[in-house]
């Protein structure tokens, strides 16, 4: 399933994979269920998103300077890509960040889209080393981008509270300071 969101993107929201009964169903990655809405209202509350949940695809949500995409474009068994599914993937995600000339932060969604992240940069020649550790709330910069991690929004992190809304909301205010500064690439 492709990404969705505003063409003239400066931010790159990157997840996981399409939810079986969230996305397959209304044909956008993170709407259409509980995942999809704890997302919606942390990019709403940053100005990201129009509306701050979405479970049609006919119910008006636009967001604005962000696009959703997924390291995954199936909805994987159990929710468990494996490397095959990953690797056979990441082209499409390639396509995606080079239709997307403003993108100056990627805010990745779990430790599957933060490694995703690193070797979609890669892919333009930007190799960091040893590769930045998984953190919840910490930004990397490379090659132009800010990188920022997070702990994905699945049921499982927000109903143990591993990842709060405040946590969430946190994320996005820093995404929307590294859009603001006007980092350019390199």
């Amino acid at each position: 399933m492709p990404g969705f969101g505003d063409p003239a993107a400066r931010l790159l929201v990157l997840g996981l994979a399409p939810a079986a009964h969230g996305a397959n169903r209304t044909g956008r990655v993170f709407t259409g269920d509980g995942s999809g809405d704890f997302l919606m209202r942390a990019m709403h509350g940053s100005g990201f998103a129009n509306i701050p949940t979405s479970q049609r695809s006919d119910d008006g949500l636009a967001l604005s300077d962000a696009f959703i995409a997924a390291a995954v474009r199936c909805a994987p068994p159990d929710n468990k890509p494996t490397p095959d599914e990953i690797a056979a993937c990441h082209a499409h995600l390639v396509d995606e960040l080079a239709a997307l000339p403003n993108v100056r932060a990627i805010v990745c969604l779990g430790k599957i889209a933060f490694d995703a992240a690193w070797r979609l940069l890669a892919s333009r020649g930007v190799v960091v080393r040893p590769r930045p550790l998984f953190e919840h709330g910490a930004v990397y910069r490379a090659g132009g981008f800010a990188i920022i991690a997070s702990y994905h929004p699945s049921r499982q992190n927000t109903n143990t509270g591993k990842l709060t809304p405040p946590m969430l909301a946190s994320v996005f205010r820093t995404a929307k300071r590294a859009v603001a500064k006007g980092q350019t690439k390199t």
